[in-house]
């Protein structure tokens, strides 16, 4: 049986976790950062560092007793999408990292999202201040006497992986993407180059899962483990989707958390006027397209005692489907499935509180399916399969509300975490052949849920009603 080590560098802590090549997880460990006031904007990368050698030390003192070390046999990472770091020749950041929530560079996002449309029309485009490019352009105006002590700029992921292996020029095509990297011709634009950046702090882009050397000596030596191969990482959102199951084209993931989040996998990729949507780069040549939105599951611990779920969730199995049109919207605002920066969620008043859960539920699959809908009218490709994630998957009445309204087969994964998808990209050109091959052998379904074909009809009506109450309030233009 062979092993890999997964590592997940989070906003609040670091996780790392020694996985076999069916999946089980053999041992994890979870360290929280001490974080400063100044967390959201930066943090050290020594302190990741610091953190995950610990991490790595626990894992490995915990499975010794249970395995042959010596059959690891290899290391991945993950991280934030955005966040980037200015290195010296040596590795050494010379300041810490402008993390992906950073919003001190709204402005050069305008300028980045301006020179993208211009330049390449139809890659992309989506810049803002949580991406990576806007953060460097930024850097250097800001901090002058500092650049030219700056060698390459890289990620957060991509930090780790040269503390664990020496290589910090390369990194991967999901990490790149936010950097202004061409995922489609896999070259830098020379746009960048003219009007941003030094083009010797641009890294060597390869596909997610790629060896790129071996562990060093020296930590190998610490660690008490082979020179084991060490694998370019792969963005948080990448890892959770491999995680998930949805590898293979056809196949999306649904991740409700705060937010609800949908990625997939297309042969082609998905262009979107309206910007909502945007392509990562699959291992294998294919596109893995996705989008965020506004609507989640946030209103659930705003609105809701946590120790009252079980009893609503209870009770809303015996509600549904309810008549009521209820859009849970927390914050001012939608960017997808459709873009409508005035967008206000709504309810019926004097809904009893069961009623309201209920309702909310019901909504968010709403928003869910025009989703998908939406993603199968630019792609021209059948959304074949739904896997889901996420603290609103845990919701069997949600799941079988979800199931209805789409009317597909809804597929909760036993463990679609980050650590799991950067154990996946680490086995998946050591132990396996191929990320996809992978995923069928490092996942598994927990719960399935089948469209209630008593639900569907019934659902079909109240969706119809309820697209139609956003455009009478004119959040859309048109079905």
């Amino acid at each position: 049986m062979a092993y890999v080590i997964g590592i997940d560098i989070g906003t609040q802590g670091v996780r790392a976790a020694l996985i076999r090549s069916d999946g089980t997880v053999q041992s994890s460990v979870s360290i929280p950062f001490k974080l400063t006031a100044m967390a959201r904007e930066e943090q050290s990368p020594l302190m990741w560092w610091g953190n995950t050698l610990v991490a790595l030390k626990e894992i490995i003192k915990k499975a010794s007793a249970d395995i042959n070390l010596h059959e690891i046999s290899a290391i991945a990472t993950t991280s934030t999408s955005g966040t980037v770091i200015p290195i010296d020749a040596q590795g050494q950041p010379i300041h810490d990292a402008l993390m992906y929530s950073d919003k001190r560079s709204m402005e050069e996002g305008i300028l980045c999202k301006s020179l993208a449309q211009q330049y390449v029309p139809n890659g992309f485009s989506g810049f803002n201040a949580s991406c990576g490019l806007p953060k460097i352009h930024w850097f250097t105006k800001n901090f002058p006497a500092k650049v030219p002590s700056i060698h390459k700029w890289i990620h957060a992921a991509d930090f780790i992986t040269g503390r664990l292996s020496g290589i910090y020029h390369i990194t991967d095509v999901t990490n790149a993407l936010k950097t202004g990297y061409d995922v489609a011709n896999y070259a830098w634009p020379e746009y960048i180059m003219e009007h941003l950046a030094n083009k010797h702090w641009l890294q060597e882009v390869v596909p997610s899962g790629t060896v790129i050397g071996k562990l060093t000596s020296s930590l190998a030596k610490l660690l008490t483990i082979p020179t084991i191969d060490v694998v370019v990482g792969i963005t948080d959102g990448c890892a959770s989707q491999m995680a998930s199951g949805a590898i293979t084209p056809g196949s999306w993931n649904t991740t409700i958390g705060t937010t609800l989040v949908i990625k997939g996998v297309t042969e082609k990729a998905i262009i979107d006027p309206l910007g909502s949507i945007y392509n990562h780069r699959h291992p294998e040549g294919f596109w893995m397209p996705g989008g965020a939105s506004n609507t989640g599951a946030d209103w659930i611990s705003t609105d809701f005692n946590s120790n009252e779920l079980d009893y609503l969730n209870d009770q809303a199995a015996k509600l549904i489907p309810t008549a009521y049109l209820a859009w849970p919207l927390r914050q001012e605002g939608e960017r997808f499935p459709f873009v409508a920066p005035h967008a206000r969620g709504f309810s019926p008043k004097n809904l009893s509180k069961t009623a309201l859960y209920t309702a909310n539920m019901e909504g968010v699959a709403y928003i869910e399916r025009f989703a998908y809908e939406q993603i199968e009218r630019l792609s021209l490709e059948q959304v074949k399969s739904i896997y889901t994630a996420g603290g609103g998957s845990n919701s069997d009445t949600w799941l079988r509300i979800r199931s209805a309204v789409l009317n597909k087969p809804i597929y909760r994964c036993q463990e679609a975490s980050g650590v799991l998808g950067a154990a996946i990209c680490a086995a998946s050109k050591t132990i396996y052949h191929s990320a996809s091959e992978a995923v069928k052998n490092m996942t598994s379904i927990s719960f399935e849920s089948l469209p209630d074909q008593t639900l569907i009809q019934r659902y079909e009506e109240n969706y119809h009603k309820f697209i139609k109450e956003l455009i009478v309030k004119e959040y859309l233009t048109s079905c």
